[in-house]
């Protein structure tokens, strides 16, 4: 019985030895995820920054060079369409403004401001684990 006893208990240090690591593996595995997603999310912050001061500099430039386009095209075309033009305008910017949407909208649902890699590695890990 003392043999049986001397066998068993080595077996329990193994055990716990083989489930430590395993655990310590699981959390190594979780930070290095972690310090994938914390590193795209600072590049995709930086990005985006970027992009809205752009695109707000951008968008006051484009309504003052449409106001000031506009107001001489109804200017100059004021004697011959009359009120027509103002219509025409407003059919032209809307059709425009729909366009940009759409284009934004297409932009969003490729997935650019998403976090490609890390996203793939935890599909790889739960295909992994499971």
């Amino acid at each position: 019985m003392d043999h049986k006893q001397e066998h068993a208990a080595p077996a329990n240090p193994g055990l716990t030895a083989g489930l430590l690591g395993i655990a310590r593996n699981l959390l190594g595995l979780i930070i290095n995820r972690i310090e994938l997603a914390s590193l795209e999310l600072s590049e995709i912050g930086g990005n985006l920054i970027k992009f809205l001061t752009l695109f707000t500099l951008a968008a006051i430039a484009l309504w003052f060079a449409v106001a000031f386009w506009t107001a001489l095209a109804v200017y100059l075309a004021w004697d011959s369409w009359g009120w027509k033009v103002l219509i025409a305008f407003g059919v032209f910017f809307t059709v425009v403004t729909a366009a940009i949407i759409g284009y934004a909208y297409t932009i969003l649902r490729q997935g650019k401001l998403s976090l490609p890699a890390t996203m793939a590695e935890l599909r790889k890990d739960r295909d992994a684990l499971l």
